[in-house]
C-alpha cells in the first residue's frame, strides 16, 4: 500500500503551472470547505461570545511564532537557494541543506514555544488588554497546550518547501485538509470527552500532528535519505545563504502579525464576539485568497525561481505576467459573485445553534468591506514572491511594513466611529496599498512585455465580472421573491442558482471578448478532461490580442 503511494506521488508532478495551480485549487477548495466546516461548528457551539473570543485571541501567540520564523519568510528563502543547487546539479548539497533547516528551525521554535508558554499570562495581558481576568485565565490554558502545534507545522513547512521545490504538490496541498480534520476532531469528540472547551486546543494540536505526518509522507518518495543530525549546521553556507535571505523577511513577517496582534488589541475592548465577527468574515474572504492567490503563487514560483536562476529575464517576465492576468481573471469576478451573495453565504456557513441573526448582521458587514480587496490580497503572494525568486527579499519587506503602518493609523482613527468595521476598513486600505506599490515597483524592474494588453484584459474582466454580478443580483432576487428563506436549503438554492447563473455569465462574456485566459481554462482543463491532454510546453507564450 505505501509503495503504491509513493507511485502515485510520482505520477502526479505537475507539467505546467495552470496544472500545478489546478492541484493546489481542488485541495483547497476542499480544505476551504473543511474550514467553512468548522467555523460552522463552532458558530453552533459557541456562537459569537466569549469562548470564541477567547479561542482566537489564543491562536495570536503560536501563529506569530511560527509564521514570524516559518511562512513569512523560510519558503521565500529556502526555495530559490534549494532550487539552485538543483539546477547546478549539486543534489548532496540541497539534501543536506534541506536537512540542517529542518534541525534548526525545529530548535528553534521549539525554544520560542517554551518561552510563550512561561510567561503566557502576560502575553494575553498584552495581545488582549480587554479581557477580563476570567477570560485571561481561560485563554492562557488555551495558549499552553496550543504553542506545541507550531513545532509540528515548522517541520511540516520545512517539508513542504522541498515538495514545491520539486514540483510535488498533491500530497502537500492536501495537508491543510487534515490539519481541518484535526480540529474538526478536537470540538466534535475531544471536547466532549473531556466536557471542557480546551478541547478545542487540542484539536488544534491534532490537526498539526495530521499535517506534518502527510508532509512526512510525501517526503518519502523524494530522494531524500534521513541522516543523523550533526549540528554543525552553522557551518554550511547554504543555510547562512538562506538566513540571509531570511532576515528582511522575518521583519515582514513580523509586520503582518502584529497587525493580527493590534486587530486583537483592539477587538478585545469591544463588544463580546467582536474578534469572533472579524475571524469569520476573514475566513470568508480568504476563501479567494487561498483558491486563487496562493495556488498560483506556489505553483509558478520554483518555475520563476528557475528562470531567473538560468538568467532568461524575458520569459521570466512573461510568466508572471501571464500568472498575474491568471489571477486577476477568477479573483475579481469571485470577488464580485461573493459581495452580492455575503448575506447568504454568511447564514448558510454559520447561521446555526447560537449564531443569531445580530452576529450574521455584522459578519455581513466586515466581509463587504474585505471583499473589496479580495483581488489585491489574491496578487501580493504573487508578486512578492516574484521579488524573492529574484532574490529580493527587502522589496516586499518595506512596503509590507508602511502598509501595516497605514493599517494601524487607519484602525486607531476609525475605531472609535465605526467598531470593528473600522479594522475591516483599515484592512481593506493597506492591502490595496501593499499590492498596488508592489505591482508598480516590480513593473518598473522588469518593464512587463505586455502591459497594454494586461490593461485590456483587466477592463474587460471587469466588464465581465459587473455583468455576471447583475445577472446574479436578478436571480437572486427572484427566488427571494418566491420563498420566505427561513430554511437553510431555500437560502442554498438561491445561492447555488444566483452563483451558477453569475459563473455561466461571466465564461460567457469572456469568451465574447476572446480572454486569453478563457482560452487557457479550455487548454488545460476542459481538454484535459475531455480530450488529448496537453504536453509541457505546448501552452503558448501568446501576447497578442485582447486577453494577452
Amino acid at each position: 500500500m505505501f509503495l503504491k503511494l509513493r507511485k502515485f506521488i510520482k505520477k502526479k508532478q505537475a507539467s505546467s503551472v495552470a496544472v500545478a495551480a489546478l492541484i493546489v485549487s481542488i485541495f483547497g477548495i476542499l480544505s476551504r470547505v473543511l474550514g467553512l466546516l468548522r467555523d460552522r461548528i463552532l458558530s453552533a457551539h459557541y456562537g459569537a461570545g466569549d469562548i470564541l473570543d477567547v479561542y482566537y485571541a489564543a491562536f495570536r501567540i503560536p501563529d506569530f511564532i511560527f509564521e514570524l520564523l516559518i511562512v513569512g519568510s523560510f519558503s521565500a528563502a529556502f526555495i530559490p537557494v534549494f532550487t539552485r543547487l538543483r539546477v547546478r546539479d549539486k543534489y548532496e548539497e540541497s539534501w543536506q541543506l534541506a536537512q540542517d533547516l529542518l534541525l534548526l528551525f525545529t530548535l528553534s521554535i521549539s525554544f520560542f514555544a517554551i518561552f510563550a508558554a512561561i510567561f503566557a499570562p502576560q502575553l494575553m495581558h498584552v495581545v488582549a488588554p480587554g479581557f477580563t481576568e476570567e477570560k485571561i485565565l481561560l485563554s492562557t490554558k488555551f495558549i499552553k497546550i496550543m504553542l506545541i502545534s507550531p513545532i509540528f507545522l515548522a517541520a511540516s513547512a520545512i517539508i513542504g518547501g522541498i515538495l514545491v521545490s520539486l514540483k510535488r504538490f498533491v500530497l502537500y496541498a492536501s495537508a491543510p485538509i487534515f490539519y481541518n480534520i484535526g480540529i474538526i476532531i478536537g470540538i466534535t469528540v475531544i471536547v466532549p470527552y473531556l466536557n471542557k472547551p480546551i478541547g478545542l486546543a487540542w484539536g488544534v494540536v491534532l490537526g498539526a500532528f495530521l499535517h506534518f505526518s502527510i508532509h512526512l509522507i510525501a517526503l518519502s518518495g523524494t530522494s531524500w535519505k534521513f541522516k543523523l543530525p550533526t549540528f554543525y549546521f552553522y557551518k554550511n553556507p547554504n543555510v547562512k545563504s538562506v538566513l540571509h535571505l531570511m532576515i528582511p523577511r522575518v521583519f515582514g513577517g513580523a509586520s503582518n502579525q502584529i497587525s493580527l496582534i493590534f486587530v486583537t488589541i483592539f477587538a478585545s475592548g469591544l463588544a463580546s464576539g467582536s474578534l469572533v465577527v472579524f475571524t469569520f468574515a476573514q475566513n470568508i474572504q480568504s476563501v479567494i485568497l487561498g483558491l486563487v492567490g496562493t495556488s498560483f503563487a506556489l505553483a509558478v514560483f520554483p518555475s520563476l525561481s528557475i528562470k531567473y536562476a538560468r538568467g532568461d529575464l524575458e520569459k521570466f517576465s512573461i510568466l508572471l505576467d501571464r500568472t498575474l492576468r491568471r489571477i486577476l481573471f477568477y479573483s475579481v469576478p469571485m470577488s464580485v459573485l461573493f459581495w452580492i451573495l455575503r448575506v447568504q453565504i454568511v447564514r448558510v456557513i454559520y447561521g446555526a445553534g447560537h449564531f443569531n441573526w445580530e452576529s450574521t448582521y455584522m459578519t455581513t458587514k466586515v466581509l463587504g468591506i474585505l471583499l473589496i480587496s479580495a483581488f489585491a490580497q489574491a496578487l501580493i503572494p504573487l508578486l512578492a514572491r516574484a521579488f524573492y525568486a529574484m532574490g529580493n527579499t527587502k522589496t516586499p519587506v518595506y512596503v509590507a511594513i508602511l502598509s501595516q503602518i497605514i493599517n494601524f493609523l487607519c484602525i486607531a482613527l476609525f475605531i472609535k466611529d465605526y467598531k470593528i468595521n473600522a479594522i475591516a476598513l483599515a484592512f481593506t486600505i493597506s492591502t490595496l496599498f501593499n499590492a498596488i506599490v508592489l505591482f508598480f515597483v516590480i513593473y518598473r524592474k522588469l518593464d512587463f512585455v505586455a502591459i497594454k494588453q494586461l490593461i485590456n484584459s483587466l477592463l474587460y474582466i471587469i466588464v465581465a465580472s459587473v455583468g455576471a454580478g447583475f445577472i446574479t443580483y436578478a436571480v437572486r432576487d427572484f427566488i427571494g421573491s418566491k420563498f420566505l428563506l427561513e430554511h437553510v436549503w431555500e437560502i442554498i438554492l438561491q445561492l447555488l442558482l444566483s452563483g451558477v447563473s453569475g459563473v455561466f455569465m461571466y465564461l460567457g462574456l469572456s469568451a465574447l471578448f476572446d480572454l486569453q485566459e478563457f482560452e487557457t481554462i479550455k487548454k488545460n482543463i476542459i481538454i484535459r478532461i475531455f480530450g488529448k491532454p496537453i504536453v509541457a510546453g505546448e501552452e503558448q507564450h501568446n501576447t497578442t490580442g485582447t486577453g494577452s
